[in-house]
């Protein structure tokens, strides 16, 4: 269930931490959705011959797995954002388990404005996504 929050119920330095295996599934759902079927990710046969080896998820499924986090532990589903910034610092190959770290990084009241970031590391403690994002939180106070 999504958390409905107000900026003022939110604290700098809040955070939350939660692990996620990135599964042949998720990748396939994603794909099928958006319509990336980059070789990395598909054909095995391809990804054998990078540097990596073997097929990958794409990143921005990754990151899309971290915004989930925010909306769903974190922050709420109030604010809607205006600015997404993602590096994407290793690979993820399908199978990994990924842990996201995410934290409330400052709070503008009169610009309704909530900064986060985030970093993901893999099993092995490698990073493999480093976030930060501006939230956008409305005028009035929901009432729930």
């Amino acid at each position: 269930m999504y958390a409905i929050k107000n900026i003022d119920d939110l604290t700098v330095g809040d955070r939350v931490s939660i692990a996620k295996t990135i599964t042949e599934a998720d990748g396939a759902m994603y794909i099928a959705a958006s319509g990336d079927f980059g070789p990395v990710h598909v054909d095995e046969g391809y990804a054998g011959t990078t540097r990596f080896g073997q097929r990958l998820a794409p990143g921005i499924l990754v990151a899309g797995v971290c915004t989930s986090v925010l909306t769903a532990e974190l922050v709420g589903t109030v604010g809607v954002s205006i600015r997404d910034c993602f590096w994407f610092t290793g690979a993820v190959p399908y199978g990994d388990t990924i842990i996201f770290d995410i934290w409330i990084a400052a709070i503008d009241l009169e610009n309704r404005t909530v900064d986060w970031a985030a970093s993901a590391r893999n099993q092995d403690g490698i990073e493999v996504l480093k976030a930060e994002a501006t939230l956008k939180f409305p005028r009035k106070k929901v009432v729930s």
